[in-house]
Formats: C-alpha cells, sequence, structure tokens
C-alpha cells in the first residue's frame, strides 16, 4: 500500500468539475484508490466514485490522504496528489 497526503488549495474544493476530473484520472488506473478526508469529521471512500468525492466536502485547505493498493498505486497515488497540489487550474 502506498499513501500520500496533500492539502486542497483550489479556492472552491473538489466541488463538481475538479471531483469529476480526480475521479476520471482514478479510473485510469488498476489499483484500488481510496481517498479519505483527515480533517473535520474524518470519511473514507473509493477515489474513483465521483458522488463519494463530491459527498466528502472537500473544501480549501481540507487534508486528505490518498492510498492505493495494486500494481500500479505509486503512479497513481502520484498523479492524484499533483492534480490537488495543481488546483485543478484554478489557482
Amino acid at each position: 500500500m502506498y499513501t500520500k497526503q496533500v492539502t486542497i488549495i483550489n479556492p472552491t474544493g473538489l466541488h463538481a468539475r475538479p471531483a469529476a476530473q480526480f475521479c476520471n484520472k482514478a479510473s485510469q488506473f488498476k489499483s484500488d484508490l481510496t481517498i479519505k478526508r483527515l480533517t473535520d469529521n474524518p470519511k473514507e471512500g473509493n477515489a474513483k466514485s465521483v458522488i463519494t468525492v463530491m459527498s466528502m466536502g472537500l473544501s480549501k485547505g481540507t487534508t486528505v490522504e490518498l492510498s492505493g493498493q495494486g500494481e500500479d498505486e505509486v503512479a497513481a497515488i502520484d498523479t492524484l496528489a499533483a492534480m490537488i497540489e495543481s488546483g485543478f487550474g484554478e489557482v
């Protein structure tokens, strides 16, 4: 298992468009991928599910832990973390 913690930096958090981009990218990997909100009422769910990601209420400043289990876990988590750190083009 490979994990990485990142903080949401885009002003509107993971609303519909960035959540969809995140989940679309996550779905391209074979590994099981999980996203966990670490701050304010922790929640965990499937990083490939846009409904799950949007329901987590991931606003600016929220720290999340991304974890992967499978053959491409490192590439998946590093790619998803980079997306979050880039602010999805909103920063």
